[in-house]
């Protein structure tokens, strides 16, 4: 993937907490794998924590300084649709457009301060669906963040299909969050993707979560292999 298709926005571990309903407990002691975090901050608060979290996008196929001119790049523009767009948007975890600035900004300057010795110590790996370098079981938790589900109609039933099954291959339990389309439409992939994976003997349940900024976005789906 080029750079310049790329369009690096993060988020926060508090936001990764009420998107997934994850516990400081989960934090503390589950391996998690972030599949596409980009330049979120939640790699870097976890450590922090002493948590341990790896994660995968293609962005970390490039440097430190490719990144940084490429959020600067782009920044502006985002907050620029967003705000053009208020009412597509719920203001309720994230109450206005300058703390959405705020909060995205800080996210993707801790990131950036962490990058280089997050490489170094293996916690930011250049991969991506639906191929994980790890082996089976490496993980306890796996987590898509504004990946799946959301860009459906740039990825079809057999890409998700296959990218689930691959989290599940590493992990033991993953969680997808939002199960809406960039368009607000839920996935028409959700129904058959949760019958492959109960057919398989997964347990599948979608669970109400206490986020809620894409309007109707406030579902993920939580799935434990068998």
């Amino acid at each position: 993937m080029q750079l310049e298709n790329i369009v690096p926005w993060g988020r926060s571990k508090k936001e990764y907490m009420e998107m997934f309903d994850l516990t400081q407990e989960d934090i503390l002691n589950k391996k998690i794998l972030g599949c596409g975090d980009g330049p979120s901050s939640f790699n870097t608060e976890v450590d922090y924590d002493d948590g341990s979290v790896v994660s995968i996008d293609p962005l970390y196929a490039y440097s430190k300084k490719e990144i940084m001119q490429r959020i600067d790049e782009v920044a502006g523009e985002v907050i620029d649709q967003v705000r053009a767009n208020e009412d597509h948007f719920v203001w309720k975890n994230i109450p206005d457009l300058e703390s959405l600035e705020h909060i995205r900004i800080e996210a993707m300057m801790e990131f950036l301060m962490d990058y280089e010795d997050g490489k170094e110590e293996g916690r930011y790996v250049n991969a991506s669906l639906p191929e994980l370098p790890f082996e089976e079981g490496s993980f306890d938790l796996a987590l898509s963040s504004h990946f799946l589900f959301l860009y459906s109609e740039h990825m079809d039933e057999a890409f998700h299909k296959e990218g689930i099954d691959e989290m599940l291959r590493v992990a033991k339990e993953v969680r997808i969050f939002p199960l809406l389309t960039l368009t607000n439409e839920r996935s028409p992939h959700i129904d058959t993707v949760i019958r492959h994976l109960q057919a398989q003997g997964c347990h599948t349940e979608i669970v109400r979560t206490g986020y809620e900024f894409q309007k109707g976005a406030n579902e993920m789906l939580k799935i434990t292999r068998a």
